[in-house]
């Protein structure tokens, strides 16, 4: 386990993908646990990120500071920001993407919809591409809302589908693109802002867009 910071109330690591967020065998608590040699740790998960996605991910280490991190998120105080690389370049180079979004839970997939009714939420992002080369594009992402493969979906609504992502419509067998880079919120405890980056992995299909040394 990859602790980039620790201590009696948090713990921000960086998940591998793959691996489950959730509190369940073999998922990111267990795992945390592990690491901390502490079977009976208090260790929740306060926000959550695709299972074939990676990347930064902060646990609470108490009741308290779980409920107080989830009040940041209801309240948009805490702060997401993800790397995704799309197929093609999006157009415009930035803005921000809002949708209605159905989630199809027997398929475990997500639509944008232009039907409101009670199974669809809104969807918000902003977006700034940062890079293109070899028909890919480096676009950094940061989330306003939360939803079920959000940034997955609203991607490849609109023609430009995270590589590796077969799901949404990418046909290329390789890891997802799409990794937890950033994150900002207010400590627990202290009120102190935190804030953690942590760069995309040196694999296909980040590295053909990985900034030149």
């Amino acid at each position: 386990m990859d602790f980039i910071y620790l201590d009696k109330r948090i713990a921000v690591c960086v998940k591998p993908a793959g691996v489950l967020s959730t509190d369940e065998p073999g998922g990111m608590p267990s795992l945390v646990r592990q690491a901390l040699g502490d079977p009976e740790a208090c260790v929740r998960t306060v926000h959550r990120l695709d299972r074939v996605a990676g990347g930064l991910m902060v646990f609470a280490r108490s009741a308290r500071a779980a409920s107080e991190l989830s009040r940041q998120m209801r309240q948009g105080e805490f702060e997401k920001e993800y790397l995704a690389v799309v197929r093609g370049r999006p157009v415009p180079e930035a803005g921000r993407m809002e949708d209605l979004l159905r989630r199809d839970r027997a398929e475990r997939k997500t639509y944008v919809t232009d039907v409101p009714d009670r199974d669809t939420r809104l969807a918000a992002l902003e977006y700034r591409v940062l890079d293109s080369r070899e028909g890919m594009s480096l676009v950094s992402v940061r989330l306003l809302t939360g939803r079920t493969h959000q940034i997955r979906c609203q991607f490849a609504s609109r023609g430009t589908p995270l590589a590796g992502d077969r799901k949404y419509g990418d046909g290329e067998d390789c890891p997802l693109g799409l990794w937890s880079h950033k994150i900002r919120f207010m400590h627990p405890e202290t009120g102190e802002k935190m804030e953690f980056m942590q760069e995309m992995p040196d694999i296909y299909p980040f590295t053909p867009l990985k900034p030149d040394e």
